[in-house]
């Protein structure tokens, strides 16, 4: 696949909600750990406003942009605290990116490109500060790695395995921004859950995602299976 169009935009985002809806929980008990504990019922609320906002555009003929402009204006507009306006902000600019009728490689990774350099001008946050930059950063420089004529079936795995490598990265960081900068080393050994939400949109791309568990186990740890 070269490029997507609306119809797979569409489906991306219903699966990126469908995925938080699902690790909500999971997103919770991070936060509550090492954090004010509601980004995971914000992150929520924020997909459920896309996701209804998503319902009331056309069945057919949507640009790529439609949905992702839908989706970024439901978290600037609807969506509390600080992490509904960054979403917003990364949607927004992946959005803006897509010129044409169809999104391609290039055009995800300049968009990426923009949302974070967006997210970093509001939040002042750099990589390793412990927020979600730290894994929309590496998403960022894996689509930049692609090449012009990678498909973006294969770029956005790619962008989502840096992502979550990225989240595990946070695990052993102190914060030095947002609530968890609070809790010093009480917030040690903790992935940050603003940086799990956004390896979840790119990861959402291609499937849904029902547990974070695999995801943020270390390369060759154990993962029970239940």
């Amino acid at each position: 696949m070269t490029s997507f169009d609306g119809t797979f935009t569409r489906a991306w985002l219903r699966r990126f909600a469908a995925s938080v809806t699902a690790t909500e929980p999971e997103l919770t008990e991070l936060d509550q750990r090492a954090g004010d504990g509601d980004f995971g019922i914000n992150l929520r609320t924020g997909v459920c406003c896309a996701t209804k906002a998503l319902d009331r555009l056309p069945e057919a003929g949507l640009s790529a942009a439609q949905p992702l402009r839908a989706a970024a204006d439901a978290f600037l507009d609807e969506v509390g605290g600080t992490s509904g306006p960054l979403f917003g902000l990364v949607l927004h600019h992946l959005a803006e990116a897509a010129v044409h009728h169809d999104l391609t490689t290039p055009d995800l990774a300049r968009g990426a490109a923009a949302g974070l350099a967006a997210v970093q001008r509001v939040g002042e946050a750099v990589p390793g500060d412990k927020t979600l930059v730290d894994a929309l950063a590496p998403a960022v420089l894996a689509l930049q790695l692609c090449t012009v004529d990678t498909p973006v079936d294969r770029a956005l795995p790619a962008a989502a395995d840096a992502a979550f490598q990225g989240v595990r990265s946070t695990r052993e960081l102190c914060a030095r921004r947002g609530r968890a900068s609070y809790l010093g080393e009480r917030a040690s050994g903790i992935p940050d859950p603003g940086a799990v939400g956004v390896a979840l949109l790119f990861s959402s791309a291609g499937k849904q995602v029902t547990t974070l568990v695999p995801l943020l186990a270390e390369p060759g740890q154990h993962v029970p299976t239940g």
